[in-house]
């Protein structure tokens, strides 16, 4: 029998570390779950899982080109209670959507499952097999605070979920964030047909600011960051703007296509392996060869990966004013050169413009903003002073609607097992 009291008392630090100063309310949340679960697929024992969703704080649309990119875990997670099984099947039941089952003794992709949950867990499993790790079949109750659509990568903590259950019950919790983080990658390309990289799993496995560094992509180093963002005086904010990802593909394959059109030039795959110099050097030419905004979009790359660079130095140093300073840089960049704050198709809706210019008025000069995600629609990222949430957040959600604000915890903990 799940006592959820005892459970709260025994694990309140480490919820702590997960939600912050909401432990009361997701200690509720873990309850229902639990007694979802227990409709759902009976008594037993069973197991907690969280695994959070992410915010990309620098490095905007640099992982592609094997750039850097600053990160952090935050408090909206995936919630999972699971109980290991020996029938070899997977049952995943997550709030509002349908059971997904997946046999785990037939791994091979399935082209009717591209593009839905299955195909990830299965992918999941596969890469586990691949690389020689355990995996058994469970049964799971999810239930998701990871807004879709949002940049806070919902599949990405979905991925992660899995492959963190999967290392607990099959492989004594032995499984490194990274490793979760590549076969959640390879499900991804693989099973459901998505060519991403491997930033969203990575801050979402890891917890805490980290800098990751995509120069060897099959073994990308990350160095976690320890900071308190709150007790620095700020609190991270994201700001819906309304906007739709519908139809924007082209815009968003555009950005790696034309960065890596100017690596071309000098005979190079990917940006990351040309220098800011050699741009500077044959504008006219890359001007005929690959056009005006692929330039700009390639210097945003060089820049951007040193903000990252800054980003950490200010961090490790304590120094708030520094990294805020990064912070509003970036946005800057991504505004006027990578140029993903809407879409050249759709001029009349510029909801990101829009929400960064009354930000930036309402915060005063103080504070930092910036696109938050892919871009072109969607959400805003804002680090707000704590002595003016209250005040930004009325201004924000009188301009976008109520409830378009979302105040985020920075947890120091990824994905874990609670207990």
């Amino acid at each position: 029998m799940f006592d959820i009291k005892k459970f709260a008392s025994e694990h309140s630090e480490t919820l702590k570390k997960i939600y912050g100063s909401n432990t009361a309310g997701m200690t509720e949340r873990i309850a229902r779950a639990v007694e979802s679960f227990k409709e759902i697929y009976g008594d037993g024992e069973i197991a907690v899982f969280s695994v959070p969703g992410r915010s990309e704080i620098c490095g905007n649309h640099t992982d592609h080109n094997r750039g850097e990119v600053f990160a952090a875990s935050i408090d909206l997670d995936v919630l999972a209670i699971a109980r290991s099984t020996k029938d070899g099947i997977i049952r995943v039941n997550s709030e509002g959507f349908p059971e997904c089952r997946v046999d785990t003794a037939d791994l091979t992709p399935k082209k009717e499952d591209e593009g839905n949950s299955n195909a990830l867990i299965r992918g999941v499993c596969d890469g586990f097999v691949r690389r020689g790790l355990k995996i058994t079949g469970f049964d799971c109750y999810m239930t998701s605070r990871v807004l879709g659509g949002s940049g806070l990568s919902s599949s990405a903590a979905f991925e992660d979920t899995i492959g963190t259950i999967l290392s607990h019950f099959s492989n004594g919790g032995s499984v490194d964030y990274m490793t979760i983080s590549q076969i959640a990658q390879y499900a991804e390309n693989a099973h459901f047909g998505k060519p991403c990289g491997l930033m969203d799993q990575v801050a979402c496995a890891c917890g805490g600011f980290v800098h990751i560094d995509f120069a060897d992509p099959a073994s990308p180093v990350c160095t976690r960051i320890p900071f308190d963002i709150e007790a620095a005086g700020y609190t991270l904010c994201i700001v819906a703007t309304g906007g739709s990802h519908a139809d924007l593909t082209d815009d968003y394959a555009a950005v790696p296509a034309e960065m890596k059109k100017v690596a071309s030039y000098f005979g190079k795959e990917v940006l990351r392996d040309v220098s800011r110099e050699e741009i500077l050097k044959n504008v006219p030419a890359l001007r005929a060869y690959a056009g005006d905004r692929a330039i700009l979009r390639a210097l945003h790359f060089i820049s951007e990966n040193e903000r990252v660079r800054d980003m950490q130095k200010a961090l490790d140093a304590g120094d708030i004013d520094a990294f805020l300073c990064v912070v509003n840089a970036s946005g800057r960049s991504s505004a006027m050169l990578l140029q993903n704050y809407f879409a050249p198709k759709a001029p009349a809706e510029q909801g990101i413009t829009l929400a960064y210019a009354v930000a930036r008025e309402l915060l005063c000069g103080r504070g930092a903003v910036r696109v938050h995600g892919g871009g072109f629609a969607g959400t805003i990222q804002a680090f707000v002073p704590n002595d003016m949430l209250e005040s930004f957040t009325a201004g924000m959600e009188a301009a976008f609607g109520k409830g378009s604000v979302t105040s985020l915890f920075i947890r120091p903990l990824g994905a874990t097992k609670i207990g």
